[in-house]
């Protein structure tokens, strides 16, 4: 099958690329490279992706991504350097390759940096998603995996987040415009039947994390035995997932729109397990054998006070299971972190 995945350079796109090429299957992988961290992560996640560590400059950004393009092209791999608000540039992408199915994991990520920047959030997530969908509806595309986000619920009342709960107010641009994906997604399925899954995911973390979240920012700062910004008084807490159950979770959405017709669901990725940011950080000191130095600090706008997956529909019509325990997953991502 041939597979697109729109931001395949990325912490869970370059997870799944690798997943679906050991398995047979070609990809093609749309990404921009955003500056929103060091691009030359994304690099580093695109070669082992494709199972490949060529030796790279880390330069000139235009240079090293062409030199990244034609080092990792083959007969199954396509990577492309390409913005989603440009419907022409992905036209020509559409255009070039018969694709089976879309999974669109590519966005503009981060709440906090949402609040800044509203109207480019609305911009690459909003427009970039509907470019996409629009392609799909010219080129007979009708199989599509969309990455939505646990942001989705704000602060909740109802413990644990189950999908037929009330998602009408949000607390972030960000997660508005989520959301406002999910809602088109299924203007989309309507109109011109494009079976569609929108998965809400959990606060993912494991190897290859994005670095500006917070496990793989508190490891770096204990390591360097810096301060931790720590917000608020530790007992937020969050429904951890572990990259491993993720891309499970991902393969089996995969499977069940190859299987189907007429779908339009929505779907909480989580673990079910929530745990709080104290503990979080107490765990990640016994993984480093070591004692943070934090920086007490007020909550930050747009940040939800808890968040918890009611997985039950995911587990019946997926068939997903996560199997990683929050201690194992921490352990296997501390243990990637002091190897890198």
């Amino acid at each position: 099958m041939n597979y697109l995945i729109t931001g395949g350079s990325g912490f869970i796109g370059s997870h799944l690329a690798e997943h679906l090429l050991k398995n047979g299957h070609s990809v093609i992988n749309i990404d921009n490279f955003d500056d929103f961290y060091d691009y030359r992560i994304k690099i580093k996640n695109t070669l082992e992706s494709v199972g490949e560590n060529p030796t790279f400059s880390f330069q000139e950004r235009e240079l090293d991504i062409q030199k990244l393009i034609l080092e990792t092209s083959s007969k199954n791999y396509q990577l492309y350097y390409q913005d989603l608000t440009d419907k022409n540039g992905l036209e020509k992408i559409f255009r070039k390759h018969k694709i089976d199915l879309v999974i669109h994991l590519a966005a503009l990520a981060g709440v906090r940096p949402s609040i800044e920047r509203p109207l480019d959030y609305e911009e690459v997530n909003v427009k970039g998603t509907m470019n996409l969908w629009e392609l799909c509806r010219e080129f007979k595309i009708d199989k599509f995996v969309c990455a939505s986000s646990s942001s989705v619920y704000g602060n909740n009342e109802s413990i644990p987040f189950a999908e037929t709960d009330s998602v009408d107010r949000p607390i972030s641009p960000y997660a508005a415009t989520k959301k406002c994906c999910e809602i088109l997604g299924h203007v989309y399925h309507h109109l011109y039947k494009i079976d569609m899954l929108h998965l809400r995911f959990f606060t993912v973390y494991g190897p290859r994390q994005r670095p500006d979240l917070a496990i793989h920012k508190f490891t770096k700062i204990i390591t360097e035995n810096g301060e931790i910004p720590f917000y608020g008084d530790g007992s937020t807490s969050r429904d951890y997932t572990f990259i491993d159950d993720v891309i499970d979770g991902i393969l089996k959405s995969i499977h069940y729109l190859e299987t189907h017709d007429n779908v339009y669901e929505i779907v909480n990725l989580g673990e079910s397990e929530v745990i709080s940011l104290d503990e979080m950080l107490s765990t990640l000191e016994n993984h480093l054998g070591g004692i943070s130095n934090k920086k007490n600090l007020p909550l930050q706008p747009g940040d939800v006070q808890k968040t918890h997956a009611d997985i039950t529909k995911a587990r019946t019509l997926l068939g997903y299971n996560p199997t990683t325990p929050f201690q194992i997953g921490t352990k296997k991502f501390v243990e990637w972190f002091l190897r890198k």
